[in-house]
């Protein structure tokens, strides 16, 4: 038992560092973009600042019931961008959205990188990457890579609709004047 095991972990860690070889010899994307400014508060203004659907989502890593009204609604929207409920940081557009049938809003990469960021989590007793908004550390959802879904990057950010904030493209043009 103890030869299997030893086997098992040998063959984990060879896999793992082949992993970190793969990614190093990648060339990053040079971006001159601005790193965002920080919003920080407190638990109490969060609190006050959110749904409590949302502070429990954002603040606590929590997750929406798939398929539900704000599924259902993001399914409507046409064009426009969708930023976070706790800073108003723009993280997608529709330009990125498909529908990938999960229950949850879905995007192929989002719209400013420099605005999400990732971290491994372990709340389920696995490795998974959380997409945690990089302006107020909100979690986002988990993005899934490899699935085959027919999109430019293969890759599926899984968001909980109730934390993303929605702009109708043509509200938000005229914002901008």
């Amino acid at each position: 038992m103890r030869i299997l095991s030893y086997t098992a972990s040998a063959v984990l860690v060879a896999s793992c560092l082949s992993a970190d070889e793969n990614t190093k010899s990648k060339p990053e994307k040079e971006t001159v973009e601005e790193t965002p400014k920080k919003v920080i508060m407190e638990e109490k203004e969060w609190k006050k600042k959110l749904t409590s659907e949302q502070f429990r989502i954002l603040r606590q890593a929590g997750t929406e019931r798939p398929f539900g009204d704000v599924y259902n609604e993001f399914k409507k929207q046409g064009s426009g961008t969708y930023s976070c409920a706790g800073c108003d940081t723009e993280l997608f557009t529709s330009k990125e959205k498909f529908d990938s049938k999960c229950g949850w809003p879905s995007f192929y990469d989002p719209s400013k990188a420099k605005n999400v960021k990732t971290s491994v989590d372990y709340l389920l007793g696995y490795p998974r990457t959380e997409v945690i908004c990089a302006v107020c550390d909100g979690h986002l959802g988990h993005v899934f890579t490899g699935e085959g879904f027919d999109t430019p990057t293969d890759k599926r950010y899984c968001i909980n609709g109730t934390v993303l904030k929605f702009v109708p493209a043509d509200k938000s043009d005229s914002e901008k004047k």
